[in-house]
This record gives structure tokens, sequence and C-alpha cells, in this order.
């Protein structure tokens, strides 16, 4: 069997994803700001060279990142657009965290980014805060369509409360933590139903 030498394994196509995805797991492991940028081109593996080629800044491959989870469905907030699912198990889905076995938890990839990029007019707390803002308005369409009452605030409460089990679960280690926020959205929504 023929090992094939590291410098040949780097040439090729797929260095962007290969990236995002060395990335997404040291980022996950390690934190954002605990990553180099060495560090993520030899996971890779890709050249310094093609690293920066595609992502020219640190915040460039965040951004990226967050954008490569937010598309392809690997954050709580995906719950809210399926379609094949009514709207309320829409909602309650904001508060499954992933499997037990998906260590370490991590919590919302969104609020860990912009907490270890504090300044908000930073590229990546920007886009964290364009995430927090569509998930609020994708639970304020899903429980005006449910017809429950004051609808906004309703739906700032619930992502406060799937935002708050995400932060604890990441905490504690837990990543069933989100069934004491389900059971305390539960009741929000029924109490917010119009009476029948």
């Amino acid at each position: 069997m023929t090992t094939v030498p590291t410098a040949s394994r780097r040439q090729g196509r797929g260095g962007r994803e290969r990236i995002l995805a060395a990335a997404a797991q040291l980022f996950a492991v390690q934190g954002i700001n605990a990553t180099g940028m060495e560090q993520v081109a030899e996971q890779a593996p890709v050249s310094k060279r093609t690293l920066y080629a595609h992502f020219r800044t640190k915040s460039d491959l965040v951004v990226a990142h967050l954008q490569d989870l937010a598309s392809t469905g690997r954050t709580l907030e995906s719950a809210l657009t399926r379609e094949d699912v009514p709207a309320r198990e829409r909602i309650l889905g904001l508060f499954v965290q992933p499997a037990a076995d998906a260590a370490p938890v991590r919590g919302c990839p969104f609020i860990d980014a912009a907490a270890e990029f504090p300044d908000p007019e930073s590229a990546v707390h920007s886009y964290a805060r364009e995430q927090k803002l569509l998930m609020v308005r994708l639970v304020t369409a899903l429980v005006t369509e449910l017809g429950c009452r004051e609808p906004a605030a309703l739906a700032e409460q619930l992502v406060t409360l799937a935002d708050g089990a995400a932060s604890r679960a990441m905490v504690l280690g837990d990543a069933d933590y989100g069934r004491h926020a389900r059971a305390a959205a539960e009741v929000l929504l029924e109490s917010a139903l119009p009476s029948t």
C-alpha cells in the first residue's frame, strides 16, 4: 500500500470545502479564537497560500463557516424552515439539541461567534446578529400562523428561551438541557393561543 505524500494530498479540487470542514471541527472543539489559521491549513490539509486564497482573513473564514452552518441546516434555526413539519412542532424543534454523542456540546454557534468577536461592527458579530434577527422573524411568522396573541412579544420570549437553553446546554455539557425550555415554551404557546 502506497502512502500519498502530504504535498500531493494538498493538490486538487475541494480545498474550500476541506478548509470549512476543518474549521468547523476545530472551532467546535477549541473555540474560534483558540484556533489558528495554520491549524486550519494543517487539518484541511491545504497550503497556507490556498487557505488565504479562499479566506483573506480569519473573520472571512468565520463568516463563511457560519454561513455554511446556516445553509446546510446544522443549526437549531433550521427546524423553523421545515415545511413538512407543523408550525408548533417547528417552534418546539428549537429546543432539541444534537444527539448526546455529538460531543462537545457547543450551544448556538452564532452566540459563540458573537461572544468571541464582541465588536458589534465586526463582520462576524454582524452576521451573528443577522441570524438571530432572522430567527425571531421566523418564529414570529410561525406563531402568527398559529393565531397566537401578541406574536412579536411571544416570538422574542421563545427565542430567548431557545438561546438560553443552548447556552446552558453548552456550559453544563448537557445536550438534553433544552427539555426544560421546551416545557416552558409549551406553556407560553398554550397560553397565547386563542380560546376556543
